[in-house]
């Protein structure tokens, strides 16, 4: 590893002891907008649409952040000192009938009101035609996540790795997130 890599590690790893909550939500919005960026390429967008991007790094940031901040401390009291194999599925299946469905809706009717502007009919009618394939992805897709999340990443480091796979998942949703007028723009 560079010395530039590692310095930036170092400063990154003072900031997340010293500042937890503000380190994570920074590092959600970041990578929300990187994502957001990778979607718009992969979509045939011709120029970056820069409010888009941004209201995608205010979501990583006011939500996607802070939420998986607290929800990861939640877990953790909820199984104070409670280790293995059996502990590790009861986390991740809490999660999967939970924060999962939440944070689906959540973000396509975010994507639909603040990102596109379309009215909540419209938003609704999208989730509904939208959301069963969606979810049923994520229970594909997000156990696995989950297990390892639990079973090998510290408490301090679960946002950060569930934040970089967001990211990925996130070109997923907005892929699917968009209204079909939209897709060309």
């Amino acid at each position: 590893m560079s010395d530039l890599a590692k310095d930036a590690w170092r400063k990154y790893l003072i900031q997340l002891q010293a500042h937890p909550l503000r380190t994570k939500a920074i590092t959600a919005g970041v990578l929300a907008g990187c994502s957001d960026a990778i979607a718009q390429k992969i979509s045939g967008v011709k120029r970056i649409q820069f409010r888009r991007l941004l209201l995608l790094m205010l979501y990583g940031f006011a939500y996607g952040g802070p939420f998986g901040h607290f929800f990861h401390k939640l877990m953790d009291a909820i199984f104070k000192g409670k280790k293995g194999n059996s502990t590790v599925a009861k986390k991740v299946l809490l999660e999967q009938l939970t924060s999962s469905p939440w944070n689906n809706f959540l973000f396509m009717s975010y994507y639909g009101l603040v990102v596109e502007g379309r009215p909540w009919k419209l938003v609704k009618q999208k989730v509904g035609k939208d959301y069963p394939t969606i979810q049923l992805t994520a229970w594909k897709f997000w156990p696995i996540v989950g297990w390892v999340n639990y079973q090998y990443v510290p408490l301090q480091f679960r946002v950060l790795f569930s934040s970089f796979v967001a990211s990925c998942w996130s070109i997923f949703l907005n892929l699917k997130a968009r209204s079909p007028a939209i897709k060309n723009a």
